[in-house]
């Protein structure tokens, strides 16, 4: 990997926007536009491609759309979507202060305790006192919520934006966002949902209605939000954390009986018989349909019987007499006792040497 600029933020790049409003011209040519508030999520961006996505995605009707004071075209969709699934990025994706806005741009920018263009103590706080934020956003700052995430379900690598100065949503998405960094430590990506909820107050006897929107960690049990960093498949498939995990398929077993009827002695035979069994495939006392078999194999290659045809070798009927001069088939006294069949010791366990090998 090669080096970084430390001091770098080191973002993803930012595909578009997410909104919950959009302005629509005044009908009083000299006054600007009006403001309105969307009950849907509307998405913006540079590219038509990714818009058109989303219209795919969440409907609505791709349009071309120029965001006040630029000049630059851009693509925008009202969708039809109250909610949306989400991924929130690894590291902190929120954003907040509470800023003042001028014809040449940001004037103020604060966090509640500090103005940080000045340096000054809050000048809301100091001109106004505890319940400055009451008043009107021409005279104190309003709160700036920007939390970026990743969209699944549209193309390319990247996140989306979404902008509120909601002090509701402000207070919720701080929460909720800092509950998952405790439990992850910003190590890995969580799979959020979010969503529009229209919200009532009411204050000095006046009932206001607004929107709000609401993100949690889209997780099937609260649990699985706290017990730690979750892998890239969970936050593609959440669903997946509910799931049995997969046991291992159980390996093949040998075709031991192949083998064994390759063997030229009953000596290779019970080879291949030490090998199952240390395997675990045969049992000891030799009482397995396993174990029988195979003995039968090295029954059948003592005797002279080819284990793959049943049928007698045909080197039998040319062979010589052995080491004492006996042929085939010839009939030897002896006064001893004839030695026991090799494969009659089996299972002690498969002689000479006996126990698993």
């Amino acid at each position: 990997m090669g080096s970084r600029i430390m001091t770098m933020k080191k973002q993803a790049v930012e595909l578009g926007r997410i909104r919950t409003g959009y302005s629509v011209p005044n009908e009083d040519p000299k006054k600007r536009a009006r403001a309105v508030r969307s009950e849907t999520f509307i998405f913006t961006s540079h590219s038509r491609d990714y818009v058109a996505a989303a219209a795919e995605q969440w409907g609505g009707d791709v349009e071309p759309w120029t965001p006040q004071r630029s000049k630059i075209e851009q693509f925008r969709v009202i969708t039809r979507a109250r909610e949306i699934r989400a991924i929130m990025p690894s590291g902190d994706p929120l954003s907040q202060a509470y800023e003042m806005w001028g014809g040449g741009g940001c004037v103020r920018r604060c966090d509640g305790e500090r103005e940080q263009k000045s340096g000054q103590p809050c000048i809301c706080l100091a001109r106004y006192g505890p319940k400055w934020h009451r008043r009107s956003p021409r005279e104190v700052c309003r709160p700036a919520s920007r939390i970026s995430v990743m969209l699944p379900e549209l193309p390319d690598l990247g996140v989306w934006r979404l902008d509120t100065h909601s002090y509701y949503a402000a207070d919720g998405m701080a929460g909720s966002v800092d509950t998952v960094l405790q439990a992850t430590g910003g190590a890995s990506m969580m799979p959020v949902r979010m969503w529009i909820e229209q919200t009532t107050r009411v204050e000095n006897g006046e009932t206001k209605n607004f929107p709000v929107v609401k993100l949690v960690p889209a997780v099937p049990q609260l649990k699985h939000a706290l017990s730690g960093p979750l892998s890239t498949a969970a936050a593609l498939d959440p669903s997946s954390l509910t799931r049995p995990a997969i046991e291992a398929a159980p390996a093949e077993m040998p075709d031991y009986l192949a083998e064994a009827r390759g063997c030229r002695t009953a000596e290779e035979v019970r080879q291949v018989w030490h090998k199952a069994n240390k395997a675990g495939h045969v049992k000891r006392d030799g009482t397995d349909d396993l174990s029988r078999d195979l003995m039968q194999i090295s029954r059948d290659v003592e005797a002279g019987i080819d284990p793959r045809t049943g049928v007698v070798n045909d080197d039998q009927d040319d062979a010589g007499p052995d080491a004492e001069g006996v042929y085939e088939g010839e009939v030897v006294e002896d006064d001893e006792p004839p030695m026991p069949h090799p494969a009659a010791a089996w299972p002690e366990v498969a002689q000479p040497g006996g126990g698993a090998r």
